[in-house]
């Protein structure tokens, strides 16, 4: 099941009868990130949980492999796929391996207890986000930002094949920003589809292979980085944005 691929098709995304996606049609590669960018309200997140398979949708199809999604059972689509939330819950007063090694559950059989080898894909995964010396705090110390890392570290340790991600830098300083970044390259370079909502086309320009870009009217537009052009970006955002290329690498800026 490895590379396994998540494709849609003819998929309508509506909230309150406002067509916010329709008609998308794409197949999410192996290997590849993908950067979903568009305003606020023009339904990222909602997409998102979408394709994750926890909101239903309006017509079309969504198929994991080449089975259809709502067949699937959340056990199996979870040894799959991960899903990062914008948002993430008040945790338990667990510690941070105890929360982290939680990623494994969709491997481990109902009232088996977590081995040693999933404590130490947890150890592994919690050193990837720069969280390995925190493995014996309680969560309800960490700051906004070390939560969120610790939920990346969460869909690490679920090892999945597919790993969509909802705003992942949020509450991040620039330094682990980019670190988190550079995590997901190195695991799509592994062979894993990463799909995830960026709001900064500059950062979608470094790491992301394909962009999908969604205008919150039904419209989309899909394909590799060059769609990010002056017009594109500047529909997207509503103001006036240009591409520039500095040395060898392509940049937006507003004007």
């Amino acid at each position: 099941m490895s590379g396994m691929a998540l494709r849609c098709s003819d998929l309508d995304i509506t909230v309150n009868d406002r067509m916010l996606v329709q008609d998308l049609q794409l197949q999410f590669v192996p290997g590849t990130i993908t950067c979903v960018l568009g305003r606020n309200g023009t339904g990222k997140s909602l997409t998102l949980h979408t394709l994750a398979g926890l909101r239903s949708f309006d017509k079309g199809a969504l198929q994991l492999g080449t089975e259809s999604l709502a067949t699937i059972s959340r056990r199996s689509v979870a040894q799959q796929l991960a899903f990062v939330a914008q948002d993430i819950e008040e945790p338990f007063p667990v510690t941070v391996l105890e929360c982290a090694v939680s990623g494994r559950h969709p491997h481990i059989d109902f009232w088996q207890w977590e081995s040693t080898d999933d404590y130490a894909l947890a150890r592994q995964s919690l050193s990837e986000v720069d969280l390995g010396d925190f493995a014996e705090r309680s969560v309800q110390t960490l700051s906004g930002g070390e939560r969120r890392r610790l939920a990346i570290a969460v869909a690490l340790t679920q090892a999945p094949n597919i790993l969509v991600l909802d705003e992942p830098i949020n509450h991040l300083d620039p330094q682990h920003q980019l670190q988190v970044l550079k995590l997901l390259r190195r695991k799509a370079d592994e062979g894993r589809t990463v799909i995830m909502t960026l709001h900064d086309p500059n950062l979608a320009l470094q790491f992301g292979d394909q962009a999908l870009l969604l205008f919150g009217d039904g419209r989309w537009i899909h394909g590799d980085m060059s769609i990010l052009n002056d017009a594109s970006i500047s529909e997207l955002y509503r103001t006036p944005m240009r591409t520039i290329r500095i040395d060898d690498r392509m940049m937006v800026i507003n004007i």
